[in-house]
């Protein structure tokens, strides 16, 4: 069960993927997914798609990502999902990065000489749209140019290898280029494992598919991961909190993963009523503040468990476990089928309680970056563990609690300060909907605290009544310096908040209004 080809488990007549849509959901099971990504591998295989092919997939959550993707990887090509709304320089970065061989669009893309369009043009990529076809019920593949692909004709179906590159994703680059995560069957299968034993999902499970499947966390946990136990996912092809309840209830779904922002958005919607039977909430990505953590728990009746995860480790490597075992609101849990350390800066392990970098080893974390050896020397110890460069510890209990990105985190005056511990204390304040703390430049200390608050509606505060709330809950030099109020908090295209992003934005703003 190495292999994306052979750890998908359903009995054939089981409901494997769920499509709502109006007036009737398009419904397919465990069978008719098999045939089809085969069918679609024998498309693939046509045009000129081989070992070693990176296929781009810039679709939207759909049927025909899912098997495009799947299929991509049984003729050990390489997935290369792109999220569909990058522009065409965007574009146009990510398939000269990966020298994608051809170019997966939606329908009507062509004509529309869309910006993935374009951007393939420019790299002489293949292009094809991608649709389900109701009429021929398949998968299209309509090639509209095959560039590159020109001339190399029928190559033969292929049968994957465990340790063949199945995907490759960029990190977000927050403080670089983004560099090239290349992951194997061998990674993902193990990922899907993991996520099984740690949320003991069986065929009875079904997800709720919201986080973008471009991104490792939709991809690993919300597709992934059900397919390995024989369960099922309802997958809209965007997230709508105004849809999420009605779909989730009509299609039967038990259990969601998702960022908090997503929860945050679903707690401010009205609850449904009656409640759904709810198995657990999953929350990963970003933090999540146990203020929010408390506010599901009550809402939604049903446990909510906050994991760790990085795309170098092909999504998940702690987690929250199920009742009824502990689990702690501020904590990430604990390993799960990884070996978790803390490290000092040489490399050695520090006492439990201990403050350093949290640090993994296991079968699902990469072999390396792509074409990047600087970043592989310092990414991975001599012994094999890869440094995450989040800073954190281990509680009594051995859960992990994460202090901050070691870059993020708040030199003022030599006291360094986790920005994660700011934010906690200011979204406990009532009138706080969102808030982020980082660094701002300080000719004194070198280093000084902004914060950046997004108020609830209706909600008044002023700078001094922030500073006032964090003067009373934590150290006299934790208090910021600066805060700034905002009516959106930037964030990434899976709702992740990215604290360079935000310092930025609000110190250009600034910047602005004294002009």
């Amino acid at each position: 069960m190495s292999t994306l080809q052979s750890a998908i488990n359903g009995p054939s007549d089981a409901v494997a993927v769920i499509v709502p849509s109006k007036p009737t959901p398009l419904v397919v099971t465990y069978k008719d997914l098999l045939a089809e990504v085969l069918s679609f591998q024998q498309k693939l295989a046509a045009i000129g798609i081989t070992h070693g092919s990176p296929v781009s997939i810039a679709t939207v959550n759909s049927y025909e990502f899912i098997v495009s993707f799947l299929a991509a990887s049984w003729q050990r090509g390489i997935a290369a999902p792109l999220n569909p709304a990058y522009k065409q320089e965007e574009f146009e970065f990510y398939i000269d990065d990966v020298k994608s061989a051809i170019v997966l669009v939606p329908k009507g893309a062509y004509q529309k000489g869309a910006p993935a369009v374009k951007a393939a043009q420019k790299f002489n990529a293949a292009i094809a749209e991608c649709y389900w076809d109701a009429q021929k019920k398949e998968v299209a593949l309509d090639v509209k140019e095959l560039g590159q692909l020109q001339g190399k004709g029928q190559q033969p179906l292929l049968k994957p290898q465990p340790d063949d590159i199945a995907l490759v994703l960029h990190t977000s680059g927050t403080t670089s280029r983004p560099k090239v995560v290349p992951l194997s069957h061998r990674n993902l299968t193990r990922t899907m494992r993991n996520i099984q034993q740690t949320y003991q999902l069986t065929a009875a499970d079904r997800t709720m598919l919201v986080m973008p499947l471009f991104h490792v966390h939709g991809l690993l946990c919300g597709l992934l991961a059900p397919l390995l136990t024989g369960g099922s996912m309802v997958v809209p092809t965007k997230f709508s909190a105004t849809e999420f309840w009605q779909d989730f209830i009509t299609h039967k779904a038990n259990w969601y993963t998702a960022v908090p922002t997503i929860h945050q958005i679903l707690l401010k919607h009205p609850t449904p009523n009656p409640l759904p039977k709810i198995r657990f909430i999953r929350s990963c990505s970003s933090p999540l503040s146990p203020t929010v953590f408390h506010a599901l728990e009550k809402t939604y009746n049903a446990p909510v468990l906050e994991a760790y995860a990085m795309t170098e480790a092909a999504h998940q490597m702690t987690s929250n476990p199920l009742p009824p075992a502990k689990r702690k609101p501020g904590t990430v849990g604990v390993g799960q089928g990884v070996e978790v350390v803390i490290l000092d800066d040489a490399g050695n392990k520090v006492p439990q309680g201990t403050e350093g970098e949290i640090s993994i080893r296991g079968e699902n974390v990469t072999s390396g970056y792509l074409n990047n050896p600087e970043a592989n020397k310092t990414a991975f110890t001599a012994s094999g563990y890869f440094r995450t460069g989040d800073q954190g510890k281990l509680d009594e209990d051995g859960y992990v609690v994460i202090t901050g990105r070691i870059k993020e985190l708040i030199n003022k005056g030599g006291e360094k300060i986790s920005p994660i511990e700011l934010d906690n204390v200011l979204t406990r304040n009532s009138a706080v909907s969102e808030a982020v703390s980082f660094a701002i430049p300080d000719e004194m200390y070198g280093q000084d605290i902004g914060v950046a608050i997004v108020l609830k509606p209706g909600q008044k505060l002023s700078e001094e009544d922030v500073k006032k709330w964090v003067g009373d809950k934590l150290a006299k030099f934790k208090i910021p310096k600066k805060v700034y109020f905002t009516d959106v908090m930037p964030k990434t295209a899976t709702g992740k908040i990215q604290r360079r992003i935000v310092a930025e934005t609000m110190q250009k703003k600034e910047g602005r209004a004294k002009l």
